[in-house]
């Protein structure tokens, strides 16, 4: 993925766009990253797995602003395919871009109305230090033993999906009413320049990014979480 300035800020708050057809993402989440295999769902809430008597809240992230100045930047084809993908990640109908726009400078992508929701380190920290597995698990543990867990520390959702489209020919209305039509108004479609056509799409609201930290584990023994999401796109 191309590394401009979307990605490289939320890169430089600890967050990793999600790059994968997947959106079910959330705090507390434990997945399991086995090797060179991607990371899968292991447990939908650290809950579910360890009991503590130390509470755990998700707090908002005023620090981390993410609107729409900060944009993903490629080359046309691509940019297309990209958006087909995120379309349908977003569980929308996707459309045949390609079929309308056969070739174009670039294609823009960024979000709007976003919020973060996460949980401080220190907390967490705490929360494990007194942690007990709910039940005898042996499989946990050695997954745990061998630091192939990682836990969703933080989250950020947005409501809309923007994409400017530059195009080498310029649009007409013909064109633009019958994009209008196809999606039965659930995508709005707007120009600018003549020749730039702005997608703004979204139906609710879903996650775009995550951070993500490591459990270390020594012999059963709790040893510290290390943030994982520093452009490795595990997830």
């Amino acid at each position: 993925m191309t590394n401009t300035s979307l990605q490289a800020h939320l890169q430089n708050a600890g967050y990793d766009l999600i790059d994968g057809p997947i959106r079910n993402h959330k705090p507390l989440q434990l997945w399991l990253k086995d090797g060179f295999n991607q990371a899968e769902l292991y447990y939908e809430s650290i809950h579910h797995a360890f009991a503590s008597p130390v509470k755990l809240k998700t707090t908002k992230d005023p620090a981390l602003a993410v609107d729409d100045k900060y944009k993903n930047d490629y080359a046309f084809q691509i940019g297309l395919t990209v958006v087909q993908e995120m379309l349908q990640s977003m569980g929308m109908q996707p459309i045949e871009l390609s079929a309308a726009f056969q070739s174009g400078k670039k294609v823009s992508v960024s979000f709007k109305n976003t919020m973060t929701e996460m949980l401080p380190i220190g907390l967490l920290t705490d929360f494990f230090s007194q942690a007990d597995f709910l039940h005898p698990n042996p499989i946990l543990l050695r997954h745990a033993n061998k630091n192939k867990l990682l836990l969703i520390t933080g989250v950020v959702t947005a409501e809309q999906l923007v994409v400017e489209m530059d195009m080498d020919l310029k649009l007409n209305s013909k064109l633009l009413a019958g994009l209008k039509k196809s999606n039965k108004g659930k995508i709005e479609f707007s120009t600018s320049r003549n020749n730039t056509l702005k997608m703004v799409a979204g139906a609710a609201r879903f996650p775009i990014a995550i951070k993500a930290s490591r459990l270390d584990f020594d012999k059963g023994r709790f040893a510290g979480l290390s943030l994982v999401t520093d452009g490795r796109d595990l997830f």
